[in-house]
């Protein structure tokens, strides 16, 4: 988890969110070093200090944080860190801890 925070505190250190940090998107080779991929949805125009809407339809559902899923376009950091969240959750409990199939709440 500490290389996780790390990796992503480098990203928004230089103004980048990933925005669909999930179990399959974090990668751990032989020696125990973590890489993260899929920057796919990820936004490099992401100023703490200008707001500009962003869309509200990434991260995948089950680590979506509830702003998103009320439609929130003024995100920020927390959005990662929000999933990085769910995933130290599902290592603890071994499982998914918020499986959904739909946005329903």
């Amino acid at each position: 988890m500490h290389q996780l925070f790390s990796g992503l505190e480098h990203c928004h250190n230089r103004y980048v969110l990933h925005r669909d940090i999930k179990g399959s998107d974090i990668l751990v080779n032989n020696d125990g070093n973590l890489k993260i991929a899929d920057f796919g949805l990820a936004t490099s125009f992401f100023d703490p200090n200008e707001k500009h809407p962003m869309t509200s339809r990434v991260n995948t559902l089950w680590y979506r944080p509830l702003e998103l899923l009320l439609g929130d376009t003024d995100y920020g950091v927390g959005i990662d860190l929000w999933s990085a969240g769910c995933i130290l959750a599902e290592l603890l409990a071994g499982k998914p801890i918020m499986p959904g199939h739909t946005k329903v709440i």
